[in-house]
């Protein structure tokens, strides 16, 4: 079978093992299905995911004169303490902004290689937390909007870190840490503003991924340079499809791609 569509990240379900779907245009493929059995992915062109011309892909699925327009690329997106929808300030489309920015957030801390802090809307949960391949997480904080959330992370962001090592967290090399220790030792660290919307007496959520085998030395693969791979998939975990050779593909940042998969 063969399958042909734009790279978009990997939707996700929260069910006893991680359920991963693949929107393909004219097919909705479920990736679970397809563990331990071998398949392609081929290069065949860009494609914008705002404009849908076929420019090369600049960052995150757009084209170079996209990314440095539309208000989905823009710089609170990636840095929430930049947020100014809360004072009417536009950057880009005040409209979206506040469509965005105005909801409540959340500060959570996850365990995907180390201990790290980091924030999204509150409808993204547990989705946030799936795609950094976290098998545990927490919700230390919920905020009204967007700028108190991203000026937490920042105060927080002295104490633990705010990235995931891709390497650490596929080759499933985990610290066992307590993330309810971690949010009472952070929780004097929150900022004054903040204080009000600390979350107490909750549990840490555990999620499990379906992977058959974790790679050693995982090693990335750029379907620009070889664009063409084939190998048998052994595993999904957070945005990546990892194979039997150790070769590991994160679909997320190379949305844009337009592919096709043989199965």
């Amino acid at each position: 079978m063969q399958y042909q569509g734009v790279l978009k990240k990997m939707k996700t379900e929260n069910l006893d093992e991680i359920q991963y779907y693949l929107d393909m245009k004219t097919d909705f493929l479920n990736m679970n299905q397809l563990l331990n059995k071998e398949i392609s992915i081929s290069f065949i062109k860009y494609e914008c995911l705002n404009c849908h011309l076929e420019k090369t892909v600049y960052r995150q699925g757009f084209c170079k004169s996209c990314f440095f327009d539309i208000p989905q690329a823009a710089d609170w997106i990636m840095k929430p303490e930049l947020s100014k929808a809360h004072l009417d300030i536009e950057e880009r489309d005040l409209a979206y902004e506040k469509s965005v920015q105005l909801r409540p957030h959340i500060v959570y801390l996850a365990n995907s290689s180390n201990v790290k802090v980091g924030v999204t809307r509150k409808g993204q949960v547990p989705t946030r937390w799936i795609d950094q391949g976290a098998h545990e997480a927490i919700e230390i904080v919920e905020t009204p909007n967007r700028y108190l959330a991203g000026i937490t992370e920042v105060a927080l962001k002295e104490f633990v870190a705010d990235k995931t090592n891709w390497r650490k967290m596929l080759k499933n090399d985990i610290e066992e840490v307590s993330l309810i220790e971690w949010r009472e030792k952070l929780k004097e660290f929150i900022p004054e503003e903040a204080k009000a919307y600390f979350i107490e007496n909750n549990s840490e959520t555990h999620l499990n991924f379906p992977v058959k085998k974790y790679p050693k030395k995982p090693k990335s693969l750029n379907l620009i340079k070889t664009p063409k791979y084939t190998g048998k998939l052994v595993g999904i975990k957070g945005q990546y499809l990892i194979f039997d050779d150790e070769t590991v593909f994160n679909v997320r940042s190379n949305e844009g791609l337009v592919v096709s998969i043989e199965v």
